[in-house]
């Protein structure tokens, strides 16, 4: 009788003692994913006038709609460079997002050109390989010259100078993986869903990205001097409709970036059950390293030192992997690694059968 007593007495300590754990886990505050949003323009300067739209009511049009969108969310904090038509410098910009510790940078125009070109492309910050991306990086920079000083404050900075552009890249070298991975999610919402032109990702020196230490990209939705997607851009409806395929994009890469509570539940599946229950048969998780227009060799001299390095060519450009295994635990292991060996922001990315899939809907897979 005292044994049965005594059992049960150590029973609902253990008990209690799980309960006060799990309420004080849940009490902890959890970190928010944080987007600053960008409406191009604004105030004194209305952006292109194609077709007599005017841009910069556009673009804010579609940041309050992707803005509403994401904070019914829950857990993602929306900051808004502007939410009126007012004027916001360029590096004013920038600084709200690092002010605000950002995870993430997301700046809306809409394009114009002199022909009947129409599609969509979205920008991440590089050097632009072709005319035509710097015609746009510079149409879009040329908003500095209604600024009083910018001579002073972008260093002598000339929008309409080639060599002015000259190492603008290396500003968000550290970032780039992640920008790209956005911008692909966006153009490919844009493609699949919405059937709009591909003009796809490109790279460009825009002063807007320059500065934000965060993963960024510049989205150009469009045409205003097309006949049919001026129209389509001033609408509701067609603004409704960009502004879902963003938000859906920003959804699939904070899934894909913020694997904090995802990693958590890993954990804690690792120290109640064995490591073969971590394991996704039909997935495969890798690391990706890094991303650019520049073929590697996949040696380690080239990897910091990191073996078996995979190089695949996605959408344009190599991207470097390495990693290759279907225990999640395992991945985690070897980002740490990846992350020591000087890859900071590297991150973790899931195949099916070939196909690249969301981190998120590989964990759910099991």
């Amino acid at each position: 009788m005292r044994t049965n007593l005594l059992k049960l007495f150590v029973f609902f300590f253990i008990f209690l003692t799980s309960l006060q754990c799990l309420l004080a886990f849940n009490d902890k505050p959890r970190d928010r994913f944080i987007v600053v949003l960008d409406a191009g323009h604004g105030g004194k300067d209305p952006g292109n006038m194609g077709n007599g739209f005017k841009e910069k009511d556009i673009a804010l049009n579609i940041i309050l709609k992707i803005g509403k969108a994401l904070e019914r969310k829950g857990g993602i904090e929306v900051i808004y460079t502007r939410d009126s038509d007012v004027f916001i410098p360029l590096d004013k910009r920038a600084r709200i997002a690092n002010e605000a510790d950002a995870d993430l940078f997301v700046s809306v125009h809409c394009n114009a050109h002199n022909s009947q070109a129409y599609g969509t492309e979205t920008f991440v910050l590089g050097l632009h390989k072709t005319k035509e991306n710097f015609e746009v990086a510079k149409k879009e920079n040329s908003v500095i010259f209604l600024e009083e000083d910018y001579e002073v404050t972008y260093g002598g900075f000339n929008p309409n100078s080639p060599e002015s552009y000259i190492g603008m890249a290396l500003m968000q070298e550290e970032y780039l993986n992640q920008s790209i991975l956005l911008a692909d999610f966006v153009q490919k919402n844009f493609t699949n869903d919405l059937k709009r032109k591909d003009r796809g990702v490109k790279q460009a020196g825009f002063l807007v990205l320059k500065n934000a230490v965060m993963p960024s990209v510049l989205i150009e939705t469009g045409f205003l001097t097309n006949n049919h997607e001026g129209p389509y851009l001033n609408s509701t409806g067609g603004q409704n409709k960009m502004a879902a395929a963003i938000v859906e994009a920003i959804d699939k890469y904070a899934s894909s970036i913020n694997l904090s509570s995802l990693e958590n539940i890993g954990q804690v599946s690792v120290s109640n059950t064995s490591l073969e229950n971590e394991i996704y048969d039909d997935i495969t998780f890798k690391i990706q390293l890094a991303a650019g227009s520049k073929r590697l060799e996949t040696k380690a001299y080239n990897f910091k030192g990191l073996q078996n390095v995979e190089r695949s060519r996605e959408d344009g450009l190599y991207k470097y992997y390495y990693g290759a295994t279907s225990n999640y635990t395992k991945i985690n292991e070897l980002h740490k690694e990846a992350k020591q060996n000087g890859y900071p922001s590297s991150y973790i990315v899931a195949f099916k059968d070939g196909t690249k899939i969301t981190v998120n809907d590989a964990l759910k897979s099991k």
